[in-house]
């Protein structure tokens, strides 16, 4: 019974996710999207590597674009990157905003027609 085991730390190889503010701002423009009519659906992947959220225009086809969250690339390409439907990647970056922004773009168009 002397034997002692170390709790596992918080940092130490969890998962990867969103924190409030990044997945307010996403929430934020799914729902823009929605009532514009074009996305009805969501799903969010966390894993050791990577924090995904996808839209899909409808749930049994792939999704239209994948927001990735990977930290690992922080201080190489930048953490965020917007992946189209075929898995090219379309914008990467260190900001959420920036990378978020070709959506927002084709969200005005959407609007406006």
């Amino acid at each position: 019974m002397t034997n002692v085991t170390p709790f596992p730390q918080a940092g130490a190889g969890g998962q990867v996710g969103f924190d409030r503010l990044e997945l307010q701002r996403i929430m934020d423009l799914y729902g823009r999207m929605v009532s514009a009519g074009h996305w009805r659906d969501y799903a969010m992947d966390m894993g050791r590597e990577a924090a995904i959220f996808s839209a899909f225009r409808r749930s049994a086809e792939r999704p239209e674009y994948r927001i990735e969250k990977r930290p690992a690339l922080r201080h190489r390409q930048g953490m965020w990157a917007l992946v189209g439907e075929g898995g090219q990647v379309l914008k990467r970056g260190q900001e959420l905003q920036g990378v978020l922004a070709p959506v927002e773009r084709k969200l005005l168009r959407i609007v406006e027609d």
